[in-house]
């Protein structure tokens, strides 16, 4: 006589995600673990999102989802009412109404080892992986390669611009692609990649000696003056691109360790849906005939490809970070 095994519980997928993602791992500010949900509800279906939005919302709730596992978190800041004439009151009935429960793994996720920053190396295949910035020694992520980024070495050397056609391609496909600064001929042996905004590892980037950075949301003035005190190369993409990568590992770890079934979102949900560049490259500026427009290398939109393409390759501390993901608002 068979038996059908019982499905895991919303509390076993966060003991699962919590011993692979400690809460403990995240940064103070964050707002990570079990948002909505009852412990002892099944789950037989999980979807994986980077962000909690209308659009993926409905994705999970037409494939049937009994948990969603997001990696931004829903309820970052300090609210005073989760009413349905909010936009993410919205969201938290209409998960409440479905029976849908919801847990984030932030900044938990981007130190681990395995995590955020491992999947989106593993695009460029990078090889003898180190964190960028490592926990402050006692830290309770500290120890065991764990840390905000990963240094590796690409593998074989690339110029710059070639590079940058590279990340276009195995990254996900966003209107953002991926620009560069830097001289285009410049050649990269080694790279470090943080997933999510990254401008607060500038100087991480440097002090590592990497010959480029690869990240999203980097800024205009920390990203001029670290190149003019000659740091690394830098790589901007489209912050949803440099983290969706994750998903894949997450999804596999829900399936191995808690037999669920899972369903990865590809909704594209970087903000920017509209790309242009001037015909024929990027003109110079007007004004006096001694002026001179900096080299720049045009990557073509033709260049991006779907994201999950294999691999296949022939300054000072700012002291004010972005409000982003990785950092407090001021």
């Amino acid at each position: 006589m068979s038996t059908t095994p019982t499905p895991p519980t919303v509390a076993d997928v966060v003991a699962t995600l919590h011993r692979r993602y400690p809460p403990a791992w995240a940064e103070d500010w964050d707002r990570v673990g079990l948002v909505l949900g009852e412990p002892t509800a099944e789950v037989r279906r999980v979807a994986c999102v980077v962000d909690v939005v209308p659009e993926t919302v409905a994705e999970a709730l037409a494939a049937g989802a009994d948990m969603i596992v997001a990696h931004h978190p829903l309820l970052l800041r300090g609210v005073s009412s989760v009413a349905a004439t909010t936009y993410k009151g919205r969201i938290v009935h209409q998960l409440i109404k479905a029976d849908v429960a919801l847990l984030v793994a932030h900044t938990n996720a981007d130190v681990a080892d395995p995590g955020v920053s491992d999947a989106l190396a593993a695009r460029f295949g990078l090889t003898g992986l180190r964190p960028l910035h490592p926990p402050a020694p006692g830290a309770p992520a500290a120890g065991a390669g764990r840390g905000i980024g990963r240094i590796g070495v690409l593998p074989r050397p690339m110029t710059l611009a070639e590079l940058t056609r590279y990340a276009a391609a195995v990254l996900p496909a966003t209107a953002w692609g991926v620009r560069a600064a830097g001289d285009p001929a410049r050649t990269v042996r080694t790279l470090a990649v943080s997933g999510g905004s990254g401008d607060a590892f500038l100087g991480a980037a440097t002090a590592a000696g990497v010959d480029a950075y690869l990240t999203a949301d980097l800024r205009h003035h920390p990203a001029g003056e670290h190149l003019a005190a000659d740091g690394p190369a830098l790589l901007d993409a489209a912050h949803w691109a440099t983290e969706r990568p994750w998903l894949d590992d997450l999804a596999a770890l829900l399936r191995a360790e808690l037999g669920v079934e899972t369903m990865v979102s590809d909704l594209n949900t970087d903000p920017w849906t509209v790309h242009a560049t001037a015909p024929g490259g990027f003109p110079a500026p007007a004004g006096p005939a001694t002026t001179t427009a900096p080299a720049t290398t045009t990557v073509p939109a033709t260049t991006l490809a779907p994201g999950g393409a294999a691999p296949v390759p022939a300054a000072d501390p700012d002291p004010a970070p972005a409000a982003d993901d990785k950092e407090p608002r001021p």
